[in-house]
């Protein structure tokens, strides 16, 4: 059976998560990638759009997750966004989410923070 990935990079969102009052108060943009690892099944020698992973479906599973409920961590929150896409989606074999705070509270300089988690859907 033929495996495809689908990639979403760069998904921004404006969200409240961490673990410091001032990020729930002021909020601050938060950057997405996820890698989905799918069953082809005979979607992609039928080109059948009903048997592959519709990506702005995938993309509104983690605008949901990423808008909604606040997290602590960022490592929770990918977790979170991994699992739900999995549970969308049967045919999703595995799927890869890395979440970047840009605006990460540390002292020094530095792009962003960023954590991924790699979530496996062992049913599949």
């Amino acid at each position: 059976m033929t495996e495809y990935r689908i990639r979403l990079h760069n998904c921004a969102f404006f969200a409240r998560h961490g673990l410091f009052s001032e990020e729930e108060t002021l909020g601050q943009r938060f950057f997405v990638d996820a890698e989905l690892v799918v069953n082809g099944t005979t979607a992609l020698e039928d080109d059948d759009f009903e048997k592959v992973v519709d990506y702005g479906a995938a993309f509104k599973v983690i605008e949901r997750i990423v808008t909604g409920t606040r997290r602590f961590l960022i490592e929770s929150l990918a977790l979170d966004v991994a699992k739900d896409i999995c549970a969308s989606f049967p045919i999703v074999k595995s799927v890869t989410v890395t979440i970047r705070k840009p605006s990460a509270p540390v002292q020094g300089i530095l792009d962003y923070a960023e954590v991924s988690v790699t979530y496996p859907q062992n049913d599949v």
